[in-house]
């Protein structure tokens, strides 16, 4: 029997059929729009779930389900005071969308390098831009941006210490990281925002969907407002501010209302692989998976199991790499790609690692390359950057496995398998 495409992370439906329930429910009551009860029901589950290790004393957490975590990220800037000509810290070793809402703002990013254990925002380097950026500007820059890269927990202590000496708010980037804790806190619930996403690989999905962590029914209430044109109270259309068509659907909002019952079996799951990749590697010389602080403080939720190959590690096929310009999108992306010319750019994974990239595509396993930080993107040329380059070493020898819920423990193994077979 011909093997299946094994990708890194597929949603996964739950068992007994919930979003098929749900979003038959939507079609049946005629709530086929950007409002109704499933959208109230899937906010509800995620407050819930999101508010679990959050001190008694503190606030429970509100949350507006919008159309993809891009536009959670584009209006949590917005109402932190974000405009044009402002500067916003962000993590540089993450995806676009953590740093193109910036720019939607007309404001510029300040680009933040990475510390090794966690791969996340330094915070030395953090505190370094802040300072560099008032002596430059006269102005501290607007809000800080960390990212739970694939689900690794950042320094938020750290983070968050910074923040409040400086004055500066603080918008988590927890796309990949819903559900990851620090100190048995949910991620996105530290900072004055928190972003998630429900993409179709994410820990759960809603098809394409996203949300805002808020502190307060008043920052939601003014989030919710941006997110549906920013209509003034008035028996006709009448706006004093820009807004923007970002509201959930009713039936995606189905779909994560049937998702969230099955949020927590997904979390396990992702560790259990991790735990299985980290056993399987172990004796493997020159491929190192990627693991979290020994504080135990952290709790990743795995979304994307990563590693590091050496760079003397010699794999099948190297001495291609790199030879023709790829035709296709790598990784899965949807939508159209720009066709290119030279097939190699000045920033870009070692050749073992593209070797070994489609090596294991040869093999129908997806075996992506770590994202590109954001400060050697071409769109971001000229940018400012605060880095210790090891954002940049990370990327030219690391590479993302397989972990989602349809991965199982026959596909882990045969994964490690066709490791051991191309460094052979």
């Amino acid at each position: 029997m011909e093997r299946k495409m094994i990708y890194l992370c597929l949603a996964h439906m739950s068992e007994d059929g919930m979003e098929q329930k749900f979003v038959k429910e939507a079609f049946d009551t005629n709530w086929v729009v950007p409002i109704g009860p499933n959208i109230d029901v899937f906010e509800a589950d995620i407050e819930q779930f999101v508010s679990r290790g959050i001190d008694a004393r503190q606030v429970s957490r509100k949350v507006v389900a919008l159309n993809s975590g891009t536009a959670a990220v584009h209006l949590a800037l917005l109402n932190c005071g974000v405009g044009p000509g402002d500067e916003v810290l962000v993590q540089s070793f993450t995806f676009c969308a953590s740093s193109h809402p910036i720019t939607y703002l007309g404001a510029k990013p300040v680009f933040v390098g990475s510390e090794g254990d966690t791969w996340n925002m330094d915070p030395a380097l953090l505190e370094k831009a802040i300072i560099d950026r008032k002596a430059k500007t006269g102005k501290y820059p607007k809000a800080i941006v960390p990212v739970a890269l694939y689900g690794m927990p950042y320094r938020i202590d750290e983070i968050m210490a910074m923040a409040d000496t400086y004055g500066i708010p603080v918008v988590e980037d927890a796309a990949e990281g819903m559900g990851s804790r620090f100190d048995g806190q949910v991620l996105g619930t530290f900072g004055k925002y928190g972003v998630l996403s429900f993409n179709g690989n994410k820990m759960i999905t809603t098809s394409g969907g996203g949300a805002l962590i808020c502190r307060s029914k008043e920052d939601a209430d003014e989030i919710m407002w941006y997110a549906t044109q920013a209509r003034d109270a008035y028996p006709y259309y009448e706006h004093t501010a820009i807004g923007y068509n970002y509201r959930m659907s009713n039936v995606c909002a189905g779909i994560g209302r049937g998702q969230m019952t099955v949020l927590d079996q997904h979390i396990a799951h992702h560790k259990h692989v991790q735990a299985l990749y980290e056993e399987l590697l172990k004796g493997v010389k020159g491929i190192h998976i990627h693991k979290q602080p020994a504080d135990p403080r952290y709790d990743g939720n795995f979304w994307l199991c990563a590693a590091t190959m050496d760079t003397d590690v010699r794999v099948q096929g190297q001495e291609n790499a790199y030879k023709e310009v790829v035709k296709t999108a790598v990784g899965g992306a949807a939508g159209v790609i720009h066709a290119v010319s030279p097939a190699i750019t000045d920033c870009q994974p070692n050749e073992n690692v593209e070797a070994l990239r489609v090596f294991m595509l040869g093999k129908k396993v997806e075996c992506r390359p770590v994202w590109k930080p954001m400060h050697k993107q071409p769109v971001y040329a000229g940018a400012p950057v605060y880095t210790n380059g090891i954002e940049e070493n990370i990327f030219k020898v690391g590479f993302c496995l397989p972990a989602g819920p349809y991965v199982t423990d026959e596909d882990v193994r045969y994964i490690v398998d066709c490791i051991k077979e191309a460094i052979a």
